[in-house]
C-alpha cells in the first residue's frame, strides 16, 4: 500500500510539473501573439476580445451552473480588487511590447517574483530570512543589468514593464489570499468578467475592425490565455509550489526562442546576463524554502 501511495504521489507531482510547464509555454506564445497585435490594435481591444473568448470557453465547459455558482462565490469582492491590479499590469506590459524585444520584455518583467518577496513583508507580515534578501538583491541586479542604462535606460517602455511587475506583484500577493477559497473555473470567470467590464468602454472608443489575420490572432490570444491560466492553477494544486516554481523561468527560454523565430531578435549580452542573475535569484529563494521545510 505504501508503494502505491508513493507512486500515486509521484504521478501527481509529475502531472503538476507537466501542467505548469505547459502553462508557461502557452503564456509565452500568447505574449508573442499580443506583440504581433499591438502594432495595429489597441491593448484595450485585445483585452476585450480575450475576456470574451475565455468566458465563452467557460460557458461551453461549465454551462449555466458554473455561472450560477460564480454569482454566489465568496471571493467576488476580493477578485474585483485583484483583477483591477492584474488588468493594470497587463496594460503596462503590452503597451511596452510595441517597442521592446520579447526577450527584453520578459526579462525585465521578472522583477515581479522579487517584488512579491518584498511586498509579502509589508502586506502579509511574512518574515523574510537573510538569504532571501540576498536573492532579492541579486534579482534586482539582474533587472538592472538587463535594462542596461547605457542602452535602454529608464525609457518609457522600461518604466511601463517595471510598473507592470510592481502591479503584478501586488496581484500575486492578493492571489495568495483568494486562490484556495474557490475552484479554478470560477476564478477564471470572475477574473475575465471584470476584465470585460473594465475594458468594454475604452475598447469601443478606440475600436478598429480587425482583418482576418488579426481576428484569428485575437481568438488565439483568448484561447491560449484561458487554457494557460487553467493549466497553471491545476498544476499548482497537484505539486508543491517549491517544485513547480522554477518552471516559471522557462518563460524566459520560450521568449528568447519565439523572439528569434518570429522577429529574428538576437538579445543583447546584457539581457542574457540579467536573465541568468534573475533565474539564479529565483532558484536561490526556492532552494532556501525547500531546505527550511526539510529542517
Amino acid at each position: 500500500m505504501a508503494d502505491i501511495a508513493i507512486l500515486e504521489t509521484r504521478e501527481r507531482v509529475l502531472a503538476g510539473i507537466l501542467l505548469t510547464g505547459g502553462a508557461y509555454f502557452l503564456f509565452s506564445t500568447q505574449d508573442a501573439a499580443i506583440k504581433l497585435l499591438v502594432v495595429g490594435i489597441s491593448v484595450w481591444q485585445i483585452m476585450f476580445f480575450r475576456s470574451i473568448t475565455v468566458l465563452a470557453g467557460c460557458a461551453v465547459i461549465g454551462g449555466r451552473r458554473v455561472f450560477a455558482d460564480t454569482a454566489r462565490s465568496p471571493i467576488i469582492r476580493p477578485m474585483l480588487v485583484r483583477s483591477a491590479f492584474t488588468l493594470a499590469a497587463w496594460l503596462c506590459y503590452y503597451n511596452a511590447a510595441r517597442t521592446l524585444q520579447l526577450a527584453e520584455l520578459t526579462t525585465v518583467y521578472y522583477a515581479a517574483p522579487i517584488i512579491v518577496t518584498v511586498l509579502s513583508v509589508f502586506m502579509l507580515g511574512e518574515k523574510v530570512p537573510l538569504l532571501r534578501w540576498v536573492a532579492v538583491l541579486i534579482g534586482f541586479a539582474g533587472v538592472f543589468v538587463a535594462c542596461d542604462p547605457t542602452h535602454l535606460g529608464l525609457s518609457m517602455p522600461i518604466l511601463l514593464v517595471l510598473a507592470a511587475a510592481l502591479l503584478w506583484g501586488i496581484a500575486v500577493v492578493l492571489l495568495r489570499k483568494t486562490a484556495m477559497q474557490e475552484r479554478t473555473m470560477i476564478q477564471l470567470i470572475l477574473n475575465n468578467f471584470y476584465f470585460l467590464v473594465f475594458s468594454a468602454v475604452p475598447a469601443l472608443i478606440v475600436w478598429q475592425m480587425p482583418d482576418g489575420g488579426q481576428l484569428l490572432l485575437l481568438i488565439s490570444v483568448g484561447a491560449l490565455g484561458g487554457v494557460a491560466q487553467f493549466l497553471l492553477f491545476e498544476g499548482m494544486k497537484r505539486a508543491p509550489v517549491s517544485i513547480v516554481a522554477p518552471f516559471e523561468y522557462t518563460s524566459l527560454v520560450w521568449a528568447f526562442a519565439l523572439g528569434f523565430a518570429i522577429w529574428g531578435d538576437v538579445p543583447r549580452r546584457e539581457v542574457f546576463l540579467g536573465a541568468a542573475l534573475i533565474i539564479g535569484a529565483g532558484l536561490l529563494i526556492v532552494g532556501n524554502e525547500h531546505f527550511r521545510k526539510r529542517l
